[in-house]
């Protein structure tokens, strides 16, 4: 009954939460690899394990990536600090974000959702490029990123670890676990950030990087019954990020609402509460049902000098799946319903709007995704779900993704799907607040800010090999996507400097990427990747590159490990660089020369590194740096002598502001 037991927790809430993934997901989880790669999952997905999280700081979500070459960061502005994400090419309101398979990121928390999320809070995460499961919905356009928490069954007594770093910022977090009883767990995470001071390095006036504080509080509760075959998890999680940035001499109580000194603040509270149940029926362990649930309030005060921003955002969602076989273990489907309300209070105030925008959005779908697995030489899966929005009317979402090991150590991947979506094209472009912008929206019939809904196909191949390389594991991976938009929200800012226009209209994205991993030594891992991108879009002026997208980027990372030594005893050094290309910059030609960009951006080097002390099991020290070399992007903002000016420009931003940064902290466990 227990190996029951764990064949479906593994089923249900593994990434996807569907049947394909079980026997995959367990090989993985054997491997001891910080990041980890099967040859027989069917998606292309590399899971990210706490091992690979501990490689930097790691402070939230948003700066979780920085190790892993799947993904890009960036910086999304030259006040907030808040860093972006991309995968092929294109930005993370195109990525599903989700929380144990439940969506998080989304809506309302596009801009600022990953920095609400601390990393030490995360057990693993997977990243899957392409078309994701029919089982999570129809959003996914170019990938799907799955965030697993820390579980209670399998949490320490306690946990902490301080940060503090040379740009003024510092955190706290604190774990407390306790087994209430022989099936009941529960864990509170309890976090806190600050940043103290105001730092101006590049000497334009504005801070680097903004005064803020953040108090973050997670309870979860696990319940366990192998013996009848149920497990289920209930959580409850409150947060407050308070955000203020601007003009160094800006005061918030004597300067908003004027023009004495540009400033902004950003304020959030949000609230989520979810549960997830599961059963395995005891005579089918092949069988199980598992029923998702979550509510989530999110509320979004701001203003960024004269403009104004509020957003609330209250939200409910519910998955109902059914996973069982046809016969035998090879053909196995799961199938299900969904249902996801939104209700959306939203309002503007720049110069050229002063708006509500209200809305209320539902959709009810139901989905069947079948699954082949002869698990010696090829898999696939074929998903199929419709769907019924009130503003998207109704349509059809097919995927499928096709496994192949033509040989030993070597797997083919194929995927193909289909992806709709509702643009906020508000929420997701906040950084242009902080300009002189005039916003415009050119469509006036769609039924979303008068725009039509966002539709892109994804298509993609992959191959990994893994061999030997004098006498060391290596392997190496390459992947090619494309992904063709037969609409799209666009945003023009090509059109002029001063003018933001949102408009629908066609693009497509192509990413290649290759990826080659070594292990040079016991415990010395080299991982280097090259990646190219062709993002085209097709503008008022014509097609164009998308602006602030490199087309050229190298990674490469260096980890080793020295022999764990008495009472675990331990060095670790990690080091990561990255070499971007020259990215199109948005029009400033008719600026002042003084208010002008070049039209593409300098190539640069980034170069980030840690290391860590390990004194016991229980204990141990890290320090790190991020940008070594000091790198620091030029006329970073635009206008900055005069902030309400008609050449003011906070967000074009293609490298880092503040500069080189220093960090350093400690870990404590009781186990």
């Amino acid at each position: 009954m227990h190996k029951y037991f764990a064949l479906f927790a593994v089923l249900l809430f593994s990434f996807g939460a569907t049947a394909q993934d079980t026997l995959k997901t367990v090989q993985i989880k054997t491997n001891s690899n910080s990041t980890k790669k099967s040859f027989r999952k069917v998606t292309n997905t590399s899971t990210m394990t706490s091992k690979e999280l501990l490689k930097a700081a790691c402070c939230n979500l948003a700066e979780s990536f920085e190790t892993n070459p799947s993904i890009d960061v960036n910086f999304s502005d030259a006040l907030t600090g808040t860093k972006q994400i991309k995968m092929l090419g294109l930005t993370s309101p195109y990525l599903m974000i989700t929380e144990e398979n439940i969506p998080s990121v989304r809506g309302a928390s596009q801009a600022y959702g990953l920095t609400f999320t601390p990393g030490t809070w995360v057990e693993s995460i997977q990243i899957t490029k392409g078309a994701g499961s029919v089982v999570n919905g129809y959003e996914s356009i170019s990938g799907q990123i799955n965030t697993e928490l820390i579980k209670p069954v399998n949490d320490i007594p306690f946990f902490l670890n301080v940060y503090g770093s040379t740009d003024s910022r510092f955190e706290v977090n604190t774990h407390f676990n306790k087994k209430v009883s022989d099936k009941w767990s529960t864990s509170l995470f309890v976090h806190g950030n600050a940043r103290v001071e105001k730092m101006d390095k590049n000497d334009d006036g504005f801070m680097d990087n903004p005064l803020a504080k953040q108090i973050n509080v997670l309870n979860r509760w696990q319940y366990t019954n192998a013996e009848k075959g149920w497990v289920s998890f209930i959580n409850f999680r409150y947060m407050n990020d308070e955000k203020q940035t601007g003009q160094v001499d800006f005061d918030a109580d004597r300067d908003k609402g004027t023009t004495n000194f540009w400033g902004s603040e950003i304020n959030t509270e949000r609230i989520d509460v979810s549960t997830k149940l599961g059963y395995v029926f005891p005579n089918m362990p092949y069988q199980s049902i598992g029923f998702q649930n979550a509510f989530t309030s999110h509320k979004q005060d701001s203003y960024f000098g004269l403009n104004q921003y509020q957003i609330t955002q209250k939200s409910y969602y519910s998955n109902l799946i059914l996973n069982s076989i046809i016969r035998n273990t090879k053909h196995r489907f799961a199938t299900g319903l969904n249902f996801a309300y939104d209700d959306y209070n939203e309002y503007l105030a720049v110069p050229s709007i002063a708006d509500n925008y209200d809305r209320i959005d539902t959709s009810v779908g139901a989905f069947l995704e079948y699954t082949y697995d002869n698990i010696d030489d090829f898999s696939l899966v074929a998903g199929f779900r419709v769907d019924q929005h009130n503003r998207l009317g109704v349509f059809a979402t097919p995927r499928i993704h096709i496994r192949y090991n033509p040989w030993e150590k070597g797997v083919l991947r194929a995927s193909a799907g289909r992806g709709k979506r509702s643009a906020n094209i508000f929420a997701e472009n906040q950084q242009l607040f902080a300009s002189s912008r005039i916003f415009d929206v050119l469509n006036t019939k769609g039924r979303i800010y008068g725009l039509d809904a966002e539709i892109a196909w994804n298509y993609g191949l992959s191959f990994m090999q893994g061999f030997n390389l004098f006498n060391k594991t290596a392997d190496v991976t390459v992947d090619f996507y494309r992904t063709d938009f037969q609409n799209q929200a666009i945003v023009d800012l090509y059109a002029s400097p001063q003018q933001a226009l949102f408009y629908n209209g066609k693009s497509f994205a192509n990413s290649l990427q290759v990826e080659f991993n070594i292990e040079l030594a016991k415990h010395f891992d080299f991982r280097t990747a090259y990646k190219f991108y062709d993002v085209q879009t097709e503008y008022i002026s014509g097609t164009s590159e998308r602006p602030l997208q490199a087309k050229h980027r190298y990674f490469a990372n260096l980890a080793y490990a020295t022999h764990i030594g008495d009472k675990g005893r331990q060095w670790k050094f990690d080091v990561t660089y990255n070499w971007l290309g020259e990215q199109k910059l948005p029009n400033t030609s008719t600026n002042p020369v003084d208010d002008r960009l070049p039209a593409y951006s300098p190539s640069f080097s980034l170069v980030n590194a840690q290391v860590t002390r390990t004194f016991s099991s229980t204990f141990e020290l890290y320090a790190g740096a991020e940008n070594l070399g000091n790198y620091q992007q030029d006329n970073a903002i635009l206008g900055n002598e005069n902030p309400f000016g008609t050449t003011f420009d906070t967000s074009i931003v293609y490298a880092p502001v503040f500069g080189q940064m220093f960090y350093a902290g400690l870990r404590f466990k009781i186990k």
